[in-house]
């Protein structure tokens, strides 16, 4: 099962993000919300944004793993969503505001998903 070293890898990032926002908890000192502090918003937001890309991700990454023996697709699908996840926590990570990282790891993530969904769509593909 190749999605499974993405969706590892994924969760290792995961657990990274969250204890960003642990990190800015305990220094802001707010244990629920973000009390206004924009440094924990921001590690919030990073972590919410990762929820609610990654996971969709991963389950279109492993339908085109069942529906197609092409170990090399998967790889590739697989190493773009995680560096793009890891691109975008880095860059919104940084600032609020427009940085590359940002940039690059939405539209990778969003390149990832509609290669994906398109290969489910209107792809050729059979179960093995």
């Amino acid at each position: 099962m190749r999605t499974g070293l993405y969706a590892g890898l994924c969760g290792l990032l995961f657990i990274w993000l969250s204890w960003l926002v642990i990190k800015q908890r305990q220094r802001a000192k707010v244990g629920l919300g973000d009390g206004g502090d924009p440094d924990l918003q921001r590690a919030i937001r990073v972590h919410a944004n990762f929820i609610e890309y990654t996971p969709f991700a991963l389950l279109l990454l492993l339908l085109v793993e069942m529906t197609t023996a092409n170990a090399l697709v998967v790889h590739a699908f697989g190493i773009a969503l995680v560096v793009s996840r890891a691109l975008h926590a880095q860059g919104l990570g940084a600032t609020a505001g427009y940085s590359r990282g940002r940039y690059l790891g939405t539209l990778g993530t969003w390149v990832v998903i509609t290669g994906l969904a398109l290969l489910l769509v209107v792809g050729k593909m059979t179960i093995p």
